[in-house]
């Protein structure tokens, strides 16, 4: 274009007139309109701003070149500023990107586990169809899909996903992952740290769960508390909940005392005492980690039973169902009445609801009494088990977490 405009203009500043009016340069236009003549220079410096290319022989190159240096500098001040904002949402969102690929390492490497010791028990299956063979380390509960998996394999299960009981005594959230029975060969581990620490890292989880769904709960029922009228689903769901709590009068001052948590530290303590830290009979046949009699024909009976006693030992499908009966227990059973009524005085007062304020309250869960209160709180104190009532679950967006 430049070459064509040399050819049919003679003079350099009608060969800019001709490019500024080819371009439509407004600027020019008004200059022209008002009789101001423009200058050689003048001429090019308005075809410069407007990104022309001049013809080859340039009249004033300082001045082009000063322009050419103005704007270049100004792009590069704006890629500048453009390039330090995307730094600075770089460190601003890398904590989100940082959970976010947590959460994907932590459900793959529980989902590669889940599906690794499925393959195992149907190959043990298999097997067994064709020759008699040992008593597989995994095994699948005959009424439901449940997987045992071996001490060893939940001790690296927990390790490749950072479950460590130390960082979550310093403030580390507790990784949502549920199993749904115990190690069968937990007691091979002997009376070491090893075996509690494991024992503690299996029911820490689940006894979370349950205490965020009545955090949950309370929450939605204060929310309805403080409205003047409620929607059918309110009501439908106050009305469950008063059957839940077993509050058949409709008592909301009841219902608010018995819709509340379970204190962490006691809660592991008596799973710890009740199931010999998971290797009872009753834990490893009932999923039963609280010893909760019933009189019903589902359930296991103890050995060397008193002949005058007919209780068995309520057993369950799922370690959860076991957590959810003992929560259960002790928010609407009466002989817990004292203690649900100091952790009422304890909310209401904004004070800390703790496993040693609260374990004296539970006497009546044994026959020996206060003997009982003494050797939860025994456990509770040499394992630093109070370290955990002020445990969180890690927010993630599977609802349900991961259940092995």
């Amino acid at each position: 274009m430049s070459k064509l405009i040399e050819k049919l203009f003679k003079s350099y500043r009608d060969q800019l007139l001709h490019l500024a009016k080819l371009y439509g340069i407004v600027e020019v236009k008004g200059y022209a309109r008002s009789a101001k003549k423009l200058t050689t220079s003048q001429l090019e410096l308005l075809l410069i701003k407007n990104r022309i290319k001049l013809p080859i022989n340039r009249s004033s190159d300082k001045a082009i070149a000063k322009q050419e240096l103005k704007e270049n500098s100004i792009t590069n001040i704006y890629l500048s500023i453009c390039f330090v904002i995307f730094i600075g949402c770089l460190i601003a969102t890398r904590p989100y990107i940082k959970s976010v690929v947590n959460e994907v390492k932590f459900t793959y490497v529980a989902q590669e586990y889940k599906s690794s010791e499925t393959t195992k028990i149907k190959k043990t299956k298999k097997n067994q169809k064709t020759e008699k063979i040992q008593e597989p380390e995994l095994f699948a509960s005959k009424t439901d899909n449940a997987i045992s998996l071996n001490a060893e394999t939940t001790l690296n299960l927990f390790e490749d996903l950072n479950y460590d009981l130390k960082a979550v005594r310093a403030g580390q959230k507790v990784k949502p992952i549920y199993l749904t029975k115990l190690p069968k060969d937990l007691k091979t581990l002997g009376d070491t740290k090893t075996k509690r620490e494991l024992f503690i890292k299996i029911v820490l989880p689940l006894i979370l769960h349950e205490n965020e769904k009545i955090i949950d709960d309370r929450k939605r029922l204060f929310k309805i508390l403080g409205k003047n009228f409620n929607s059918p689903g309110e009501k439908v769901w106050l009305n469950r909940r008063f059957k839940e709590y077993k509050i058949e009068d409709k008592d909301l001052a009841e219902l608010k005392m018995r819709m509340d948590i379970i204190p962490v530290s006691i809660a592991v303590a008596q799973a710890a005492n009740e199931s010999g830290w998971g290797t009872s009979r009753f834990a490893l046949e009932g999923n039963a980690l609280f010893g909760q009699w019933t009189w019903s024909k589902k359930g296991i009976s103890p050995k060397n039973k008193d002949p005058n006693q007919s209780h068995k030992i309520l057993q369950f499908q799922i370690l959860k169902a076991s957590v959810r009966a003992y929560k259960n227990n002790l928010n609407t059973h009466n002989a817990y009445k004292e203690f649900r009524e100091v952790r009422a005085k304890l909310r209401q007062s904004g004070t800390t609801i703790t496993g040693l304020a609260l374990i004296k309250y539970l006497k009546r869960y044994a026959s020996i009494g206060e003997k009982y209160t003494k050797i939860i709180e025994g456990i509770m104190v040499q394992n630093s088990l109070t370290d955990f009532d002020k445990a969180n679950l890690l927010p993630t967006k599977l609802k349900k977490g991961i259940a092995l």
